[in-house]
């Protein structure tokens, strides 16, 4: 039987990152992960030559725990424009960030998605949390869709973009998020430039366990967790197949676990469509919404590799589309409304996967809680971005203060 000082179960974002920082402090530290790799969500696997992230995922650089924690340099970013296309039932329109790409403006206003009206009553909604995030973490909270009824934020750019647009994003199709939670996430992505690793959304993670055993973590694969006990002198940790460990601390970084038996967030889903085709739909990297209010359950798809070439083999193209979960779309209808939102023919496209992640992420309702307890109180203590917020920042950040929770608990 192994003897460590801490267990850490799960070898997702929070799980290593919480790994690190205790092997940086000395302590004796494994990480325990029932998958062949390490990641959790945040996984890409390779079918017939493609780079298929578990789901569509993008890595924002602006995030603080990223440019703390992260090499984002050797991930060898791939960039998306900041825009989006928006499909109407006559035209195709198209938004860009007026600061990025300034030459686009006026094709922006020509859009008629954005008026004088819609342009005060976003200002209204987003700007004071555009030049201080404090804004966002002060005041009442309320549901997203509260919010933008008291901004005034009606009419086709509501409707059209932003509602499919961060559908996606928070797997919420009803605007039932935080809205404090929703305006944090507009500035970073407005102080960012979103993109995807050459490599796949994987290699961040496979980045962070290298930094881990690096410190001096021992990362296990394969080793699923199926008991804690506590005992006289620490816990006992049940593994399927193998021999029982101790540690004197045990931190949980699985995810949205019901069996921990703490009161979790719910999870909210996401379905994701992978497609093969020789030829692409557009040259145009930007996102792509269906603005056309329930034609279909997509909310955004996406030629990926318009963005990163790396993720299709030469002379191929992989196209992403996305849904919300619960979702009973066939894939015939999937294909219909590709073919409307990409104007182009899409019977000989090749499904490669679809992926449906039923905890994408946990639900980030009003009043926004911005920290939750780490610690159990038993010797066990919890990491995850359920735990904060509902992003890799929330995820990278949970790590770290669970790892300072544990360090401040066995020095004590």
């Amino acid at each position: 039987m192994s003897g460590y000082d801490v267990i850490v179960v799960g070898a997702g974002l929070a799980g290593l990152r919480c790994a690190t920082r205790l092997a940086e402090a000395g302590r004796d530290v494994v990480v325990l992960e029932q998958s062949d790799a390490v990641g959790g969500r945040e996984r890409t696997d390779v079918v017939d030559g493609f780079r298929l992230d578990l789901g569509f995922h993008v890595l924002n650089p602006a995030y603080p725990a990223i440019r703390r924690w992260v090499d984002v340099d050797a991930l060898a970013l791939r960039r998306f424009p900041v825009a989006v296309g928006v499909r109407l039932d006559d035209r195709l329109a198209r938004l860009t960030h007026p600061l990025r790409h300034p030459l686009s403006v006026r094709e922006t206003l020509r859009s008629g998605l954005i008026g004088p009206s819609d342009l005060a009553a976003l200002a209204r909604w987003v700007g004071p949390t555009l030049a201080s995030a404090r804004a966002a973490k002060t005041g009442t909270d309320r549901t997203l869709d509260e919010a933008w009824d008291r901004a005034g934020l009606r009419g086709a750019l509501r409707d059209s973009v932003l509602e499919p647009f961060l559908a996606g994003v928070l797997a919420d199709d009803r605007q039932e998020t935080s809205d404090a939670f929703v305006r944090l996430l507009v500035r970073s992505f407005t102080l960012g430039r979103p993109g995807v690793p050459a490599a796949g959304i994987g290699a961040l993670p496979a980045q962070l366990a290298e930094t881990a055993r690096r410190a001096g973590a021992g990362i296990r694969l394969a080793h699923r967790v199926v008991s804690t006990r506590n005992r006289a002198r620490g816990w006992h940790v049940g593994v399927e197949g193998q021999d029982a460990m101790t540690a004197r601390a045990v931190v949980i970084a699985t995810g949205l676990d019901p069996s921990l038996d703490v009161p979790l967030p719910r999870p909210r889903g996401l379905q994701t469509w992978w497609f093969a085709t020789d030829q692409a739909p557009t040259d145009d990297a930007a996102l792509r919404v269906d603005g056309r209010r329930r034609r279909g359950p997509i909310v955004n798809t996406a030629v990926m590799t318009n963005t990163a070439r790396t993720y299709a083999p030469r002379g191929q193209h992989l196209v992403q589309a996305t849904c919300v979960l619960p979702s009973a779309a066939s894939e015939d209808a999937i294909r219909r409304q590709l073919a409307e939102m990409w104007d182009a023919d899409t019977r000989a496209w090749r499904l490669l996967r679809r992926d449906d992640v039923i905890r994408a992420l946990p639900a980030q309702d009003p009043p926004l809680r911005l920290r939750r307890s780490v610690r159990r109180g038993d010797g066990r203590y919890l990491a995850g971005d359920h735990r904060d917020t509902a992003s890799i920042q929330g995820a990278l950040v949970s790590g770290q203060r669970a790892a300072e929770a544990v360090l401040a608990d066995l020095a004590a």
